[in-house]
């Protein structure tokens, strides 16, 4: 089916796919393309310092307030409070709200967990973000908040092919509790995976489509909300397409060969066969868990998430 939307604890409608806007160069003309070919849910960040280009693109669209979704994410950088960062975010952003607040990692929550999720409340209550939630956090992070009196609804996080065995208490936890997963570079098996690049590759052409719509598509069988970014235009526009791609149980059976359990054993999909491609990709395998968290942490060492390949 087409994108559309999913519907988080509070009832609200979130568009199930994100445009993502960190690292974007010539971030205006790129969120404007973006929103040209019909993508409604962008993703910015204090830390990415392009609020202002995403707001100006946002206003040079024409289109109504309403029909965009737009998430911003607060970062304790040069000692900011939270109230304080929502209302800069707001004035670079040029709006009266954001649709959803994210603490951006765990790091930032200043001095703790619970009580910087107090300090969201009052962001919510205040009407300066319609919905709250959290990114990279972990199970252990998302259990302080058991207690908190509004749930997140959204916990952003990496999320691929190789990282879905590892994420499991994480995505289990959430899904029994009612938050909404979104998944930012869901392209890595295509861009820092070779083996990963090559085997997409091979299950979208037997489908007649893009191996990054086959990545799109799996991210969203398995219920997450991808985050995606490309600085090219014709890139963005096959990523909508994902939307129209329904996975049938052999693709989705051929998708999760990519996955870390084809990794080390090369037998069950046919991929690896030498002992030297094995242990290729075992290494690789770590290196994409590695990466996961480093981004839990705050340290993302990825050169070109805009670029897929």
């Amino acid at each position: 089916m087409p994108w559309s939307t999913v519907e988080l604890n509070d009832g609200t409608p979130l568009p199930n796919i994100a445009y993502g806007t960190w690292r974007l160069e010539e971030p205006i003309q790129k969120v404007s393309d973006a929103l040209s070919v019909g993508f409604r849910h962008i993703d910015t960040a204090q830390a990415y310092r392009n609020e202002t280009e995403t707001g100006k693109a946002i206003k040079q669209s024409g289109i109504p307030r309403s029909e965009l979704f737009i998430t911003t994410k607060y970062t304790s950088r040069d000692g900011l409070d939270v109230e304080t960062a929502i209302w800069n975010s707001l004035e670079r952003l040029g709006l009266a709200y954001v649709d959803l607040y994210l603490i951006h990692n765990v790091r930032h929550a200043i001095p703790d967990i619970p009580t910087c999720w107090k300090r969201m409340e009052k962001v919510k209550a205040d009407g300066l973000a319609k919905n709250i939630g959290v990114s990279n956090f972990q199970l252990e992070h998302l259990q302080q908040l058991e207690s908190a009196q509004i749930k997140p609804v959204v916990n952003q996080i990496m999320f691929h092919l190789y990282l879905r065995e590892g994420l499991k208490p994480t995505l289990d936890y959430c899904a029994k509790n009612g938050i909404v997963v979104e998944g930012y570079s869901p392209m890595i098996p295509l861009i820092h995976v070779p083996i990963g690049k090559e085997a997409a590759i091979k299950v979208a052409s037997s489908h007649s489509v893009g191996p990054e719509q086959v990545l799109l598509a799996w991210s969203r069988a398995k219920g997450v909300i991808p985050v995606t970014s490309s600085s090219k235009k014709d890139r963005m526009e096959a990523y909508r397409a994902a939307g129209n791609l329904e996975l049938t149980a052999k693709i989705s059976r051929n998708s999760m060969q990519l996955g870390p359990k084809a990794l080390p054993h090369g037998r069950r999909s046919g991929m690896i066969t030498s002992p030297q491609r094995r242990v290729d990709a075992l290494i690789i395998n770590i290196q994409a868990r590695t990466l996961c968290v480093l981004c839990t942490i705050g340290i993302c060492p990825i050169d070109k998430p805009s670029e897929t390949a």
